[in-house]
């Protein structure tokens, strides 16, 4: 398992970083399920990694009202303290370098209440003022393929020599590696979060 000063050693490589973290079973457990609809009725429940992979059936369609509810995620949102205390640090590090960036991917949609979600990040310090959240969710895409397009949307610009990911989803971090033929000059560094622990993806 890395530890903080090989986060922060790269975070000092030349050139600006655009650093990445997953929100759901990454930053934060959370109890907020995706319901499987058919024919009018909920026939299974998803966890934000089983929603990750999971395929819809003939006459199946999602229903988000859970994962959109800002209140169920303020009161039940438990943090992966390790993580948050690696967010923290890098965060400071970050800060020093005003061409460097970080925003949370999540495969969630726009939240009913922005204000309230923020405010749990506020709650457990993290300062959500200077990191930007991205919904992939508002994107029509499995969450893999619409994480992937908004990480591109930052690539494109040129203004980044790294990127790092820090996901609990596999399929996210080999998503996201496929950019590196796309952005040759970009150095790629995926991270595998499992529990409170990380460690690059190979």
């Amino acid at each position: 398992m890395l530890n903080y000063l090989e986060y922060i050693h790269e975070a000092r490589l030349e050139g600006n970083g655009l650093t990445i973290f997953d929100i759901d079973d990454t930053l934060f457990r959370t109890q907020s399920k995706v319901h499987v609809m058919k024919d009018g009725k909920s026939i299974k429940k998803l966890s934000p990694a089983e929603f990750n992979s999971y395929k819809l059936k003939s006459g199946e369609e999602f229903d988000y009202h859970e994962f959109v509810s800002s209140k169920k995620f303020y009161e039940e949102a438990r943090p992966i303290r390790r993580m948050l205390n690696k967010l923290r640090a890098i965060l400071v590090n970050i800060k020093k370098k005003p061409g460097s960036k970080m925003i949370l991917l999540t495969a969630r949609r726009n939240f009913d209440d922005k204000d309230l979600f923020l405010k749990t990040f506020k709650k457990h310090g993290i300062d959500i003022d200077n990191i930007r959240v991205e919904r992939a969710g508002n994107i029509p895409k499995k969450p893999e393929t619409a994480k992937k397009i908004i990480v591109n949307d930052y690539l494109k610009k040129g203004n980044f020599k790294r990127v790092r990911l820090f996901d609990d989803h596999v399929g996210n971090l080999k998503s996201f590696m496929k950019l590196k033929d796309k952005f040759p000059e970009v150095d790629f560094i995926p991270y595998l979060v499992t529990g409170d622990k990380v460690k690059k993806y190979a």
